[in-house]
């Protein structure tokens, strides 16, 4: 197995909803319209694919100076525990650059994971939902 990493490179809907499927993250993966403009909004993606196949993503919203929100991290469970998610943080973090804070919402079942790639927790957000 051959991972390749890239940045800013062209995802399809399909692609995107496949690995959200397929990784456990709960997001609208059937709703392939908002899956469009998550891709074409976001300021930064990083992509994992293994013989052309997308098995992860890091999606974030960023400044690129100040502060970084890393909306999606998913990892086909296949290719979990293997280090691909730890690396696409890594890739993400050199995009930003150190002058940048990386932050995330983290899912109740993520919670383990994320202190293990380099997160400290924070007791001090707040969240007003999404309604729909």
């Amino acid at each position: 197995m051959t991972i390749q990493y890239a940045i800013g490179e062209q995802v399809l809907s399909r692609e995107l909803a496949e690995v959200f499927a397929s990784s456990g993250i709960n997001r609208p993966y059937e709703d392939l319209e908002r899956m469009g403009k998550m891709i074409e909004q976001a300021d930064l993606l990083v992509t994992a694919r293994d013989n052309g196949k997308l098995i992860g993503i890091a999606r974030a919203l960023t400044d690129f100076c100040y502060c970084c929100y890393l909306s999606d991290l998913a990892v086909d469970k296949q290719y979990q525990h293997q280090g691909v998610g730890s690396h696409l943080v890594s890739r993400v973090q050199t995009e930003i650059g150190e002058g940048t804070a990386l932050i995330l919402l983290s899912a109740p079942s993520a919670m383990e994971y994320y202190p293990k790639a380099g997160f400290q927790q924070a007791n001090n957000a707040f969240l007003i939902p999404r309604k729909k």
